[in-house]
Formats: structure tokens, C-alpha cells, sequence
């Protein structure tokens, strides 16, 4: 290099890294990501998760930017963290990548060292991660969150509407299958100008929908809704001619967008602008609720001409406040508080709320004096009982300000309007109870001064407070419309129509002929008629929705929640309750402390209070716990409580056995935690008021405890089944009220207590009670635990024994062993062997019989490994030395052999058969190194008593390397397969455990001594297994193994052919599944052919199996390569190579599984005569005779002998020689059946099948057309070509009909970095070892070899075409060349011919469509054997012309018309007589010159003389077929015979 090397010293560098640990995470994760990125950018597979991980790789660099500034508070840097966090393990999961193990509180990778496999598990399992572990897809994810509160955030960012005139936007949330509105409207008033009207809102018209829940998540269909009421004059088109009135609402159209996926958090569209295409309303008879449901069924192929509303939404988690903490950038004071029209999911304690929605539905009206039907608007407004307005309580939609009153659009001249207009009355509630609405009618004109002149024409209103003091009820009211006589409403008129009824069933129920009472309490008669106001036939309808925290519907509860003004209803109340928690809970505890003298609502309000809290617990109200908790620290204030509820508990504990009590006393001991949270935080309140003590407390502190607790457990021996409940939390109210006791007498008490639980009964209870036992800091004191341990592993091996409760009782083994685990609870040595010697052999047996599928084997897998990892060498030497190490059995029962027999298989079953999936590796490396250190225990023990001649135990040792083998190779160890960043993480905490597993079994076998023999062959193969894992130093380590394993059997038996079988077999079977490489091939090579070499009996044979194992090995690996290639060619190439070698060795079976594999392939390809001939190296192993089959044939299981099989495959092959048109050999083994149906086994019916399919074969033969292959040569030369290849030459047997062209194709499309040569040429030594690919491929002539049988005969071309092309072995190619000066006077003088011919080294067609040229002869023809070579071949093929057109003379003509009249009539170079290529040998010239060719000369003037006898009978013969039509033809081509035999035998003389 540039630098000497002397001056170069490397030194391990000790590098710290000065960035925050999350930030080297973000580091870490991007390389990987963005290798594995870049690689399904090649691949193209996945293109989802590519556009996924590569946003989530941007949003990873830039929220890392942030970290890296050092400018975020620490709030900020938090939140961060966490979305880092969040984004990292999705990812991570997206790509099938580990999980990470973080700590919950900084969201960094925790410590594993300082965590205990339990923990691991949990928070794998349980917490933060398993949330994107359930599904890939990005909606699990988001679906997973645990909030129930979310929010919808929305800017409008542009309104494009063209009215000319200033208009009324409204937004809300719609629900499309339901047809309903589930959120209030966010109001713009739009100015004419296409501006906001408030001119300071441009730019800021962003609004937030709230309250929304985890319902409102899963309905079908959301859209947004954007409904729009220009204001102006009645038609848009009107002229100015007349003055118009203006100010009318009128509906101009509706804009909607779906935003289901956006509000499931499967989209996101944070600063995208999303468009609501405008659909306009198509006349006067359609409403915009009509609209809306068009827009949405049109799916937005709306013709909006640009008009529509744009807007950028995003999807935020959390309530309001949350929300304005966590996203200050985009919700500050000018954001509108859209709220969500009903309650939120969770109702928390100060949220105060009292709304009330009006929809004004629908009216009917009759047109009454006009010509033309009215055009109503109504106008609401809230007044009180003595007819005033109320101001200002009326509102559109969130941000604007509220209205003193409502106005409706209008709708033209319609008898039905349907408005669908929903607003919001916000009412001060003191002004709630003596409110009503009223709602007037009016005509509006289309002129001006008409317009003025209207009056309203009729008036409804409806109370908002019933007589009994309850709201208005929700849902639908149909109102009486009353004709208004005056032409102004005063205030005074507010007494005289609240005399009448507002409504239908308010008539209904109150007949005008019975007195009655008015809704303001007064006694009146209902009349249809007072003065100023009479009934009409008109209609009205309103729907109303009240979303109050201080008003109620319900009676009982009203009387609740005003118990000091009707306590003769106060028990009834009592039993009622509903969503008003924190003014229930103040109501309850309010009438306690009003009675503190009277006990006689105690016990109600006991039970009360009970009722709540038990339907808190419930499972679809479990997120009101914070709700409760919440009122507990914050808005409970009852400082004497405790006294109360004290008194009414101990009144049911003391009357446990009364029958009358009894169901009570359950209901309490059921929410006794929040019993005693509400009396603990009582007794707080009362103390921080005043530091004395109380009676209660003196009173705690006298009293025994087993007297005090004696009830309970009584009540436990008979109660049922059911009555469990009061186990369940038992130990948290032991904590509150007995915490002032000695730590040893509460322990004993809370033994006792447990030890009364009854047998078989209260079983998940009991566990439940000692669970939490654990949780209490009790179990944290040492001389306690020891007490409280001892109970628990007695009852939980009980337990486990029987599997009951198993879920529990590992949750319960899970705490004590991760308590055992803490710091702070002193030393737990004494409790880990109280641990192991009660529960672990009960843990194993419960961990094997487990479904691995299951949550609970994940658990009680993590408590093994837990045990184990706790146990040090002291535990374990204790453990085993407490079992006997001979048959005798120890006092459970058990055997030493027996346990780790159990031990060695539990294993082998949890490396084989997981419980943790693949991408848990923290789990899984945990597992794996506890185990490793427990192997090593037991090893020992091994070696100390299992090892003499006496004490051996074969199985036992077998069972120990079979695990050994299957942990090392587990796919979790191998660490090849991994990332560089995990590889390295995994090393440095765990190191290579396969190395160290390696090493163990290495010393394990040479332990063995003189036992060795026992284990050779069985051994065999997993030790290869072993050796072939990829690491160089274990291979090193192991492969020594297999020279003891051969010498071992070498002096043993005198040979090791059990040794060399069973390599030779699992070699093929490992290396086929993806075992090996050929780095394992030269270290296998390199140490056994050391090892033998200095051997004195294996210098020689051992060397030689090293020699054989290394040629197998090359091409196992070579057909492994192949065989994923989509090539079929070369994948049968290499199933050929291996196929010969076995049959070499003579190792059948593997022959033939090879040649079945080679068969497939075939078929696969449809070359079914190659399959034919393949199958028919197997029946050629086989005999003609009933010896049974050594091992049943998998393809034709029902064959049991050799004959079965043999017949089996004869019949396969025949069938597969008829696709493949190969009749004459199929033929040949129909002879061979038949031969034995009628001689050996004299099955006549088959033989008469077979004969059937013998002449259907001859009759194609004679009958059927066949295409005739081309043959080509291909050659391979480079060394870029696999070894089987590599500067090899090859005949190619192409398919039906495929010319030069489409093969060249063919051959080049599977290589395509190959180069096509040229030439025809050899190549010469720089192709030959260059390290491209070249391809050399050109035509060759099969050259027929005549069957014997058929010589001297006269065969039928039909069936002598067949070995024409078939049945060859050698092939030819002539390429002419000029040799020589050129003779400018016969230039064919010179010209020679260059011909190869070449042997293949099997006959085509065979087991493969080509073979590889074995011999290749070359040989230069000179000009006059080229000559006479051609003239004999053409006399040939008018011999055999003539004879065809002899035996039939009904073939089609042409073939010889053609024939013969090129012959007597050629249109090139004049014929015989003149061509010049004959005539360059009848010169004086050449003859003087050649002297030797005199010979040849004659022979070719022979085959010129005989050609004419021949032409002359074939002329003859077309006489006589050629019809009418060809006979002028006949007798010119006649003509042009005699002149051609004229000259013929004039020159060469007549034959």
C-alpha cells in the first residue's frame, strides 16, 4: 500500500459514541432498512411495503434531524422518542424483521442482562410491541391504540363556488349507512366575493371534531359533509326589472368525501388538500338531504365544473386538552371545538356539558287563500314563560357566534318542505327549566314590497322541561301548528298558546274536555282555540337531542340527584343510576353525610355505591375506572364517609351466616378495593383536617385479626361456586386496612386464610388471592416470603398436576420468580431452591403437554427459561444429586435417567417446535443461552454417572446428541442469516453458542471410549448436519468426528462401509435441502485427507472414500445450484450427472431416486419420450420374477414384486412412448409383456389388451404423419459456465417443427449474458479460457444406421423414416472451403468440402434430449468425391420415389412432378451435359493432372449413365397417374427426357 507496513500498527478501538442511544438506533435501523429498500426496488416484489418503508424511512431521518438539533424540550424530545420508537418496530415488522425490546419509560432497547425472561416475554408478548406482532398490515396497527378519545382535524383551505351572492357553509361528520349526522356543524359564513366574510378568518378556518370514540372508528361508511345555503334574492336568474327581495336562505348544494380510511388511520392526509367536488341542487323538489345521498351514490363523478370545497384533514389521538398540549403548531385559539352531537365514550369527572340539538324535519302546510302553494321559512327562537327571547342561545355551528334566533332556507311553492337543518341551543340551566322553543311560519314573496307586507301565519312551540321535572325527551315530535290571528306576537301571547297543547300526543293524552294540569303547573282546560291563536291543519316536525351532564331524562334519577326536595322518593332513587357519575357519586355521599346521626339510608347508600362500582367493573365500562379513580383523588370530599361505610361493612362481615345478608355481603366483598380506596381517602381527608385519632382507628388497632377475618373464611366453606368473587382482589384491601400490623402475624394470618379456602372449589380465586400476595410488599420481606413461598409452591404443583387453572397459576409462578429476581428484596438463594425442588419438574411435564400455539406455553416457556437462568451451579448440584442414579426410585418416585431423558426431549421439542415466533430473537436467544447453560450441568452429570460399562445408557447419550445437533442447527443460531448489525449484537451478548455447543459434543464423543461403536452409523448423519453449518471454526472443531467414526468401525469390523452408506445417503439429502458450500468441501478434503494420510489402514481406502465423498459433493452442489434455476435443461443435466455417479458407486437406491426426479422434469417439459426412456432404466433393474421388493416404491405403492413393478412401469412407459409418437419402441415392450402374459403368468385377458396396443401402435406407424426433429450442435465454451458445461460440446435433439432460428432462441434466453459465435469453427484457446460465456450453435444431419433386419430389403419410406432421425448416434456437418489457386475457368475445381462428423456418447433420442459429443472426426472431401456423393445420393431419392409412387399410385403427384422435371428439365446451369461442376472432372486437363481420381471419374460417369434408366421409369410412371390437366405438362417434361438421355448416352453410354 502507500504506507510501509511496518508502520502500520492495528489497535481495537474503544469507540464512544457521543449520540443520544435512540439516535444510533434511527443510525443502525436506516442502513438496514435501506439495504433491504434497495433490494425490493430491484426485486419488485412487495411494492406496498416498499412505498410504506420508504415514507416511514423519510419520517426516521427527519424526526432524527430533530433529536440531533439539541433545540427540543424535554416534553418534545419525549414524544419523539416514542414515535421513533412506534415507526421502528412497524417497520420492522412490515419487513419481517426482530422485534425490539424497549423500555417502556425512555422507549430505548432495554437491558436484557437486567431482565428476567418473564419480563421479556411481557413486555414482548403483552405491551407496546405485540401491537404491530398481530398483523402486517398498517390498519392493525392503528386499530391496536388503547385510547378511546379521538379527534378529526380540518382546515378549509379554499371555497370555489360561483353564486354572486354571500352564502352559509356547513360542515359536519355523516354516517352513511345510518343516514344521521354525528356531529354538530362548523359554520363559515362565505362573502359574495369568494372570500371568508370575516375577512380575518382567510387562512385560519380550521376547526377540530371531538369527542369521537372507538364506535364512531368502526362505522362502515364517514363521510364529510359540506352543505351550502346561498343568501340572497329567490332565483339566481332573476332580472332587476323589479326590485327582489333579498336576504332569503335558499339551498344552493352539498359537497361530501369519504373519510373512512383517514378516520381508521389507514390513510393519512396531513398537509395533502383533498377535494369535495360541489353537487348542486336539480330543482325545487329536491332537498339537500337528497342531495347529500346523490352526491355520495355518485362516488364523486360529479360535473362540478371546478366548483368545490378544498380541505386538509388529519386524524389526532386524544381529547381536547391532549390535543391542544400535544399539537400547539396547528390547534390554537382560532380553531373551532366542533363537538360530536351525544356523549363522548368516556365522561370524565368536571366535564360539564348542557346542549341541546333541534332538527327542524319537516312541515306540510296548505296554501290557504293563495293561488300558489307558500314558500315557508321558519324562524326559532328560545323564550321564557312570560314570552321574552332569550338572546344569543341559538347557533349554527361552531365558529361563528351564537343568534338570538333561527331562520330556515326556503324551499318554492312547495307544500312539503324538508329542511333537515340541525342547530344547537345552549341555555344556561338555570334558564332550562322554565324555557320553551317556538317556532314561527311565514310566506316569503319573491318581491320586495310583497315580501314586507307577510305576516307570520302560524306558531308551534314545545317545552324543554316535563312536569316532573325530566328534559325533553329525544327523538322525534310532531308539533300543532296554530294560525296566528294578530299581526305581531307580543309577549303576553307566550300565556295564551302555552295553554294549549304542543304536540300530538300531548292532545292525545290530554282530551280538550278533561281538565288537567298545564306543563308550568297551572290547572287549565285543553281548548284547540284561545284568543289570538287557533288550531290548523298544518304540520310540523322537530327531533331534539339533549347532550347534558345536569339534566336527566330519567325520573328515578332525578330524584337522585334532588334528594333533599323529594326524600319520600329518596329508596326508589337510590336504586336507580346512570351516566352522571360524579353528580351520583356527590348525590350518595351527600345524603350519608346529611344523616350522620341517622343510620336508617346507610346501607342503601352502602349498596348504592356497590351497584356502581360493580358496573364499573364490568367488561364494556372497564374504561371508567379512571373515571372513578379520577373522582376519588380529586373530586371526593366526604371527610366522615369512612365511619358510615366502616359501620355498614362490618355489619355484613359480622352477619355472614344470615341468610339476609348474605347476598349483600358478596356484592361488597366484590368491590371491596374501591370500598376501602373510598374509606382510606376519607380517613386522609379527615386527617389532613385533624392530626387526633379516631375511634375508628383505636378500634382497628384493638381488634383481632382472625376475629375480624373469621367471617370471611366461614363464609368460604359454603358458599357456591359463584361466591369466589370476594378472593379476587382480597390482598389490596388487606394492604389498606391491616397495614399497621406485625409483617409475621399478617403473613401467618394471610396463610391461614388461603389454607381455608376449600378444596376443589374457589380454585381461581385462591390463585388469584396469593397472586396478590405477590404484589403486596409483604412478599418482599424475607422471613415472610419463606413462609408465604413455601404455601404457594404446594398449592401450585397441585394445581398444575391436575391442569387446573394453568392460565393463573403461571401468572403466579411468572411474579414470584420476577420478584425473586429484584434487588430490593434481600437475599433468595433459600427461595430459588424452594422454587426448583417443588415446581420444576412439575413445570416441565406442564410446559411438554402444553399446545405450543397457545399464550400459555409462551408463558410457561419464559417461567422455565426464568428458573433455569436463576439457577446457579449450586442449585443445580443440589437438584440432581437429590435424585438416585439407579433403578431404585427417590421418595416422588423418580430416577435421574428418567428426569433428564424428560429434560433432553423437552428441549429438543422447544428448539424444533417453538413457542416464540421467528422475529422474537430476544426471547429466542434468551432461550437459547439458559439452555446452553443448563446442557453443560447436565453434562456433567453425564460423564460422572452414565459413562462406566455398568451405568451406560445408550439412550439416555443418544438423546443428548441428538439435542446437541438440533440446537446448534436451529435457525435462530444461524447467524449467516442475519444482518452485520444483528450478527454483532448477537455475538457480543451471547457469543456463537453454536461454537461452544460444538466444542461440548467434540469432548462429549471422544468420552465415549469403547461405547463409540454403538452410535456409528445412527450418529452419522447428525454430525454431518453439524459440520456442514457454516462457520469455520466449528467445522474445524467437528470434522475430526467422522475419522474417529471411520476408524472406530475400521477396527471394529475390518471395514466402514456403515460409515460410507449412511454418508453417502444423508450427504445427498442435506446438501440437496441447502446444507453446504464448497468452502466445506476443500475443509472436509484439506483435514480428513490429512487425518488418512497418516493412518496406517485408511492411507489408502480412507483417502479414496475422501476422493468420493469430494466428487459426490461437487455435483450435490451443483445440482443445488441449478435446480432453483428456472432452466430445466441444466437441472436436468445435473440430475443425469448425479444419477451416473450413483449407479458408478453402485448405489441404486439413489440411482433411482434420481431417475424419478429426472422423470418429473420431463413430464413437467413434455418430453414424454425422454420420460419413457427414464422410467425404463429403472424397469431394467428389475428381474421377470416374484422376489419382493426390498422397500416399497412410492409411485406404485400397491406393486409388492419385482415382476408388479417391472409390468407397472412397462405400462407407464408405453403410454408415455404413444405421446411421445415413439411407436416402434413402445412396440418392443408390448412384445416383452405379452411374452409373459401368455408364458410366465398366462393372464390371457391382459395379454389380448396388450396385443390390442401392439397393433394400434403398428397402425401409426403406417398411417400417421410424423414431424421430424432437427438435430443441432451447441457448444459451451468460457469458463463462465458451470463445471457440467464448461468448453463442452453437446447434441441437441430439438422439439416438433422448431427450426434454427427458434432454438438458437430458446437456448440463448436462459443465458443471458452468454455471447452467440458466428462461426462454425472450433474456437480457439482465448475463447476456451476466457471467463465469458460463448454459445456456438449450427444444424447437423442425423446419419442413419439401418437396423439389420432391414438390409437387402425393400422397407417402406414410411417406416424407414423413423431411423432416420431416431435411434442415432452420429451426426454430420459439411462446410465447403476453397483449397488452392482458383481456377477462373471452373472455380469448382478447387472447392472442397470441411465435414465433422460426431458420436455422441448415447443414442437420441435417450434419457435427455441431448448428449454430449464424445468423439468428434474431422475430414476434408475433395471436389469429385463431393460429386459423387451427390449423384449417388440423388439416383437414391428417385429410387425411392418411383417405388413409392409403385405401391401407391393414389399419392398426390406433385412431390414427382417437381422432382423429375428438375432433374430432366433444370432452369439452372443447363443440366447434366453442361453443368460445370461435372464438367470440371471430364477435362484432359484434370485427368492429366489427377491421375489417382481416373477411378472416381468412372464411378461418377456411372452414376450419371444409371440415373437415366431411372429417370425414364419414373416419367413413365407419371404418365399413367398424371390426370388431363398435367399431360401437356407430361410431354414436355418427355421431350426434355429423350434429349437428356440423347446426350446422356452419348457421353457416358446407355445402362
Amino acid at each position: 500500500g502507500v504506507f510501509p507496513a511496518n508502520y502500520i500498527h492495528l489497535k481495537d478501538a474503544n469507540i464512544i459514541p457521543t449520540e443520544l442511544p435512540i439516535v444510533q438506533e434511527v443510525t443502525h435501523v436506516l442502513r438496514e432498512w435501506g439495504t433491504i429498500w434497495q433490494n425490493l426496488f430491484k426485486t419488485g416484489e412487495n411494492p406496498i411495503v416498499f412505498q410504506h418503508i420508504r415514507s416511514k424511512m423519510r419520517e426516521l431521518i427527519e424526526k432524527r434531524k430533530r433529536v440531533l438539533s439539541g433545540t427540543l424540550p424535554a416534553d418534545e424530545l419525549t414524544k419523539i422518542c416514542y414515535q421513533i420508537a412506534d415507526l421502528v418496530d412497524l417497520g420492522n415488522r412490515l419487513l419481517s424483521m426482530d422485534l425490539s425490546v424497549r423500555n417502556e419509560t425512555t422507549c430505548q432497547l432495554a437491558d436484557i442482562r437486567i431482565l428476567s425472561a418473564i419480563q421479556v416475554f411481557r413486555m414482548i408478548a403483552e405491551e407496546r410491541i405485540d401491537r404491530t406482532g398481530k398483523d402486517l398490515s398498517i390498519e392493525s396497527f392503528q386499530e391496536a391504540r388503547k385510547s378511546h378519545v379521538y379527534s378529526l382535524y380540518i382546515a378549509v383551505k379554499n371555497v370555489v363556488c360561483r353564486i354572486g351572492e354571500e352564502a352559509d357553509v356547513l360542515i359536519s361528520l355523516y354516517d352513511a349507512k345510518e343516514n344521521v349526522f354525528i356531529s354538530e356543524n362548523y359554520f363559515v359564513r362565505w362573502g359574495s366575493q369568494g372570500l371568508p366574510k370575516n375577512i380575518d378568518m382567510l387562512n385560519t378556518l380550521k376547526a377540530i371534531f371531538t369527542d369521537l370514540g372507538s364506535k364512531d372508528l368502526l362505522r362502515e361508511k364517514i363521510y364529510l359533509v359540506c352543505k351550502i345555503i346561498r343568501i340572497g334574492r329567490m332565483e339566481l336568474k332573476e332580472s332587476d326589472n323589479k326590485k327582489r327581495a333579498s336576504g332569503l336562505r335558499r339551498a344552493f348544494g352539498a359537497a361530501v368525501m369519504d373519510i373512512t380510511s383517514i378516520m381508521k388511520g389507514t390513510e393519512g392526509s396531513d398537509e395533502d388538500k383533498q377535494a369535495l367536488n360541489i353537487c348542486r341542487v336539480s330543482g325545487e323538489n329536491e332537498n339537500l338531504q337528497q342531495v347529500i345521498t346523490r352526491a355520495i351514490s355518485s362516488k364523486g363523478d360529479i360535473h362540478h365544473k371546478g366548483q368545490g370545497l378544498w380541505v386538509s384533514l388529519k386524524m389526532l389521538e386524544g381529547d381536547l386538552k391532549t390535543i391542544r398540549h400535544d399539537f400547539q403548531h396547528i390547534i390554537d385559539r382560532t380553531t373551532a371545538e366542533v363537538r360530536k352531537m351525544g356523549f363522548p365514550e368516556i365522561i370524565m369527572p368536571g366535564d360539564v356539558r348542557n346542549d341541546l340539538y333541534v332538527t327542524i324535519v319537516q312541515g306540510e302546510f296548505e296554501k290557504g287563500i293563495k293561488s300558489s302553494q307558500k314558500n315557508v321559512e321558519v324562524t326559532m327562537c328560545v323564550c321564557n314563560d312570560d314570552g321574552h327571547v332569550i338572546p344569543m342561545v341559538v347557533s349554527m355551528g361552531a365558529g361563528e357566534d351564537a343568534e338570538s334566533q333561527y331562520r330556515s332556507h326556503v324551499y318554492y311553492q312547495n307544500k312539503t318542505p324538508k329542511w333537515m337543518e340541525t342547530v344547537k341551543v345552549g341555555i344556561p340551566i338555570e334558564d332550562f327549566y322554565s324555557a320553551h322553543l317556538r317556532f314561527t311560519y311565514r310566506h316569503r314573496s319573491t318581491f320586495e314590497n310583497k315580501d314586507k307586507a307577510e305576516k307570520d301565519f302560524g306558531l308551534s312551540y314545545v317545552r324543554l322541561m316535563r312536569k316532573e321535572g325530566t328534559t325533553l325527551q329525544d327523538g322525534v315530535h310532531n308539533l300543532l301548528v296554530y294560525k296566528v290571528e294578530s299581526r305581531r306576537l307580543e309577549p303576553n301571547d307566550a300565556k295564551k298558546y302555552l295553554s294549549l297543547p304542543s304536540s300530538r300526543d300531548e292532545m292525545d293524552n290530554f282530551p280538550k274536555t278533561k281538565s288537567g294540569t298545564s306543563p308550568s303547573g297551572h290547572n287549565r282546560l285543553f281548548n284547540h282555540r284561545v284568543e289570538g291563536f287557533t288550531m290548523s291543519r298544518d304540520s310540523f316536525q322537530i327531533s331534539t337531542l339533549v347532550c347534558s351532564t345536569k339534566l336527566t331524562q330519567n325520573v328515578d334519577l332525578l330524584g337522585l340527584l334532588k334528594w333533599q326536595s323529594q326524600k319520600k322518593n329518596l329508596k326508589n332513587s337510590l336504586r336507580s343510576l346512570m351516566k352522571f357519575l360524579q353528580d351520583t357519586l356527590d348525590a350518595l355521599f351527600n345524603i350519608m353525610m346529611e344523616h350522620l346521626d341517622n343510620g336508617s339510608y346507610d346501607d342503601l347508600v352502602f349498596d348504592a355505591l356497590i351497584y356502581i362500582i360493580a358496573l364499573i367493573a364490568e367488561k364494556k365500562f372497564y374504561h371508567f375506572h379512571a373515571v372513578l379513580d379520577s373522582y376519588i383523588l380529586e373530586h371526593f370530599s366526604a371527610t366522615l364517609a369512612y365511619q358510615k361505610l366502616t359501620k355498614v361493612l362490618v355489619m355484613y362481615l359480622e352477619n355472614a351466616e344470615s341468610e339476609k345478608y348474605r347476598e349483600s355481603l358478596m356484592k361488597a366483598l366484590k368491590a371491596l378495593e374501591y370500598i376501602f380506596k373510598f374509606i382510606v381517602r376519607s380517613r386522609i381527608l379527615f386527617q389532613q383536617r385533624s392530626c387526633s385519632f379516631s375511634a375508628f382507628d383505636k378500634a382497628v388497632r384493638r381488634t383481632p385479626s382472625k376475629r375480624k377475618l373469621r367471617p370471611i373464611t366461614n363464609l368460604l366453606e359454603d358458599v357456591p361456586e359463584s361466591g369466589g368473587t370476594p378472593l379476587k382482589k382480597k390482598q389490596r384491601s388487606f394492604t389498606d386496612l391491616l397495614k399497621k400490623f406485625e409483617s409475621l402475624k399478617l403473613c401467618l394470618l394471610l396463610k391461614d386464610f388461603v389454607s381455608n379456602v376449600p378444596a376443589e372449589r374457589l380454585t381461581k380465586q385462591k390463585v388469584q388471592c396469593m397472586l396478590d400476595i405477590v404484589h403486596s410488599d409483604i412478599f418482599k420481606m424475607q422471613e415472610c416470603r419463606i413462609i408465604l413461598l413455601k404455601m404457594m409452591t404446594f398449592h401450585l404443583k397441585e394445581l398444575m398436576q391436575k391442569e387446573e387453572e394453568l392460565e393463573i397459576c403461571g401468572k403466579l409462578l411468572a411474579d414470584i420468580l420476577t420478584l425473586l429476581r429484584s434487588s430490593n428484596v434481600g437475599p433468595t438463594k433459600g427461595d430459588i431452591q424452594e422454587v426448583m425442588n417443588g415446581l420444576l419438574r412439575t413445570v416441565i411435564r406442564v410446559v411438554i403437554k402444553l399446545d405450543r400455539r397457545s399464550q400459555q406455553a409462551g408463558n410457561y416457556v419464559a417461567c422455565l427459561i426464568s428458573m433455569l437462568r436463576q439457577m446457579d451451579e449450586y442449585h443445580y448440584d443440589a437438584y440432581l444429586s437429590s435424585f438416585p442414579t439407579k433403578t431404585e426410585l427417590d421418595a416422588n418416585g423418580l430416577i435421574l435417567q428418567d428426569f433428564l431423558m424428560e429434560i433432553f426431549g423437552m428441549f429438543q421439542d422447544l428448539i424444533s417446535n417453538n413457542v416464540y415466533r421467528m422475529d422474537w430473537v430476544t426471547m429466542l436467544s434468551l432461550q437459547n443461552s439458559t439452555f446452553m447453560r443448563a446442557i453443560k450441568f447436565f453434562t456433567k452429570t453425564l460423564n460422572k454417572c452414565f459413562l462406566d460399562a455398568e451405568s451406560f445408557q445408550f439412550q439416555l447419550w443418544n438423546n443428548f446428541f441428538h439435542l446437541a445437533v438440533a440446537f446448534l442447527t436451529q435457525e435462530s443460531l444461524q447467524m449467516e442469516n442475519f444482518s452485520h448489525n444483528k450478527r454483532q449484537s448477537l455475538i457480543k451478548k451471547y457469543g456463537d453458542l453454536r461454537c461452544e455447543m460444538g466444542y461440548e459434543i467434540r469432548v462429549m464423543w471422544f468420552n465415549l471410549g469403547p461405547h463409540k461403536i454403538k452410535f456409528i452409523p445412527v450418529m452419522v448423519g447428525p454430525m454431518l448436519e453439524m459440520t456442514l453449518i457454516p462457520e469455520p471454526d466449528l467445522r474445524k472443531a467437528t470434522i475430526p468426528i467422522f475419522f474417529d467414526m471411520m476408524q472406530c468401525e475400521l477396527h471394529s469390523t475390518g471395514s466402514f462401509k456403515l460409515f460410507e452408506g449412511e454418508m453417502i445417503t444423508k450427504l445427498d439429502v442435506l446438501v440437496e435441502g441447502g446444507r453446504g458450500d464448497q468452502e466445506y468441501l476443500n475443509i472436509f478434503h484439506e483435514i480428513m485427507s490429512e487425518w488418512c494420510g497418516k493412518h496406517q489402514y485408511l492411507r489408502t481406502t480412507g483417502i479414496d472414500f475422501v476422493n468420493l465423498v469430494k466428487t459426490l459433493m461437487g455435483r450435490l452442489l451443483d445440482y443445488r445450484d441449478i435446480i432453483r434455476e428456472e432452466n430445466r435443461d441444466n437441472r436436468m443435466s445435473c440430475t443425469v450427472n448425479l444419477l451416473n455417479f450413483y449407479k458408478e458407486i453402485n448405489r441404486l437406491e439413489m440411482y433411482v431416486r434420481y431417475l424419478y426426479k429426472l422423470h418429473d422434469l420431463h413430464t413437467e417439459s413434455d418430453n414424454f419420450t425422454e420420460a419413457g426412456f427414464t422410467l425404463l432404466q429403472h424397469a431394467k433393474l428389475l428381474s421377470w420374477s416374484d422376489e419382493v421388493l426390498e422397500a416399497p416404491n412410492q409411485r406404485y405403492p400397491e406393486c409388492e414384486t419385482q415382476r408388479e413393478l417391472k409390468e407397472a412401469l412397462y405400462y407407464s412407459i408405453i403410454e408415455l412412448f404413444q405421446r411421445g409418437k415413439l411407436w416402434e419402441e413402445g412396440i418392443k415392450l408390448c412384445k416383452e409383456l405379452a411374452v409373459q402374459h401368455e408364458v410366465e403368468t398366462f393372464r390371457y385377458q391382459q395379454l389380448s389388451e396388450i396385443l390390442i396396443t401392439q397393433s394400434k401402435l403398428y397402425m401409426n406407424i403406417t398411417s400417421t404423419l410424423r414431424p421430424e426433429p432437427e438435430y443441432f450442435f451447441v457448444g459451451f465454451y468460457g469458463q463462465g459456465f458451470p463445471a457440467f458445461q464448461r468448453n463442452r460440446t453437446f447434441i441437441y435433439r430439438g422439439k416438433e417443427y422448431e427450426p434454427l432460428c427458434d432454438f438458437t432462441t430458446r437456448t440463448l434466453n436462459h443465458l443471458p449474458s452468454a455471447q452467440k459465435m458466428t462461426t462454425t469453427s472450433p474456437p480457439d484457446d482465448d475463447i476456451i479460457n476466457s471467463n465469458k460465456m460463448f454459445v456456438q450453435i449450427f444444424p447437423v444431419n442425423p446419419i442413419m444406421e439401418q437396423p439389420d433386419h432391414f438390409k437387402g430389403k425393400s422397407i417402406d419410406e414410411q417406416i424407414l423414416s423413423f431411423y432416420k432421425v431416431n435411434e442415432v448416434q452420429r451426426f454430420q456437418y459439411s462446410k465447403p472451403f476453397r483449397k488452392g489457386p482458383k481456377d477462373k475457368d471452373n472455380e469448382f475445381a478447387s472447392m472442397w468440402i470441411d465435414r465433422a462428423t460426431y458420436t455422441t456418447k448415447y443414442k437420441l433420442p435417450g434419457i435427455l434430449r441431448w448428449f454430449e459429443v464424445e468423439h468428434t472426426i474431422r475430414r476434408e472431401i475433395s471436389p469429385l468425391e463431393n460429386a459423387v456423393e451427390t449423384m449417388r445420393t440423388a439416383n437414391h431419392d428417385i429410387r425411392q420415389m418411383v417405388l413409392k409412387y409403385h405401391k401407391n399410385p393414389d399419392a398426390p403427384i406433385n412431390p414427382l412432378s417437381m422432382k423429375l422435371n428438375g432433374v430432366v428439365d433444370p432452369r439452372v446451369m443447363g443440366g447434366y451435359l453442361t453443368y460445370p461442376y461435372f464438367q470440371a472432372f471430364f477435362n484432359e486437363t484434370y485427368m492429366k493432372n489427377n491421375p489417382n481420381d481416373l477411378e472416381k471419374i468412372e464411378v461418377l460417369k456411372d452414376l450419371i449413365a444409371l440415373q437415366i434408366p431411372l429417370l425414364c421409369e419414373g416419367v413413365r410412371l407419371h404418365g399413367e397417374v398424371a390426370p388431363p390437366a398435367l399431360q401437356p405438362f407430361h410431354q414436355n417434361m418427355n421431350s426434355s427426357l429423350q434429349d437428356l438421355k440423347a446426350g446422356v448416352e452419348e457421353k457416358y453410354g446407355a445402362r
